[in-house]
């Protein structure tokens, strides 16, 4: 089981990522050539919200043609502003919501026992203009900055926007070190604040 370590962040503005997408460096670290590409997120879950009740957050994402499930679970430390670290298992998908037609992998087996083999339902579809940038210091790739423009749709309705900046760590050697500056410099950036929240829990407040 994988570990994800990321800074959140919202935006006030879209300039405001408009502006991070044409940066050359952050902190000491620098920052590749952006690169826009399209994702369509859809979470499930059972009608009963049964891996909603185990904290943890399944997304069948389709990116370029190509869908991969990504299972996350609940913060396996306390969340301070900005930093957050929970266990994330994914694996090769199709876009049905059906689990049992999905290729076999450790992700489908996870999801089978969270769900106790019940059926999934959508219940969110986010669609992201998402702008990378690869993070490298010193010619060593340290993760990726994301700039996300979401569009958030239940029920084939639009109910609301996120801008969003995340700073993924690669959670190999001592990532929280070489996330803090990074995250410290995204904070003093105007227009940003820190987000405690995932992506799934402020689309669910858009929901009511």
């Amino acid at each position: 089981m994988g570990v994800e370590v990321e800074a959140r962040f919202r935006a006030e503005a879209r300039a405001t990522l408009e502006r991070l997408a044409t940066r050359p460096t952050l902190a000491a670290a620098t920052l590749g050539p952006a690169r826009t590409v399209l994702e369509e997120d859809r979470y499930l879950d059972t009608a009963d919200a049964r891996l909603g009740a185990a904290r943890w957050a399944c997304r069948l994402r389709t990116r370029e043609g190509v869908t991969r499930i990504s299972l996350k679970g609940p913060p396996d430390a306390p969340i301070t502003s900005w930093l957050h670290r929970r266990p994330e298992v994914e694996g090769p998908a199709s876009p049905t919501v059906n689990h049992d037609a999905w290729p076999e992998s450790e992700a489908r087996e996870l999801l089978t026992r969270l769900s106790g083999g019940a059926p999934l339902v959508e219940w969110l579809r986010l669609l992201q203009e998402r702008t990378e940038l690869a993070v490298t210091l010193e010619g060593r790739t340290l993760g990726t900055l994301t700039l996300d423009v979401v569009t958030v749709e239940r029920d084939g309705r639009s109910i609301g926007e996120l801008l969003v900046v995340e700073m993924e760590i690669r959670a190999d050697g001592d990532a929280e070190r070489d996330l803090g500056p990074l995250a410290e410099a995204l904070a003093a950036e105007p227009g940003l604040r820190p987000e405690p929240r995932t992506k799934l829990e402020l689309s669910l407040e858009f929901a009511g």
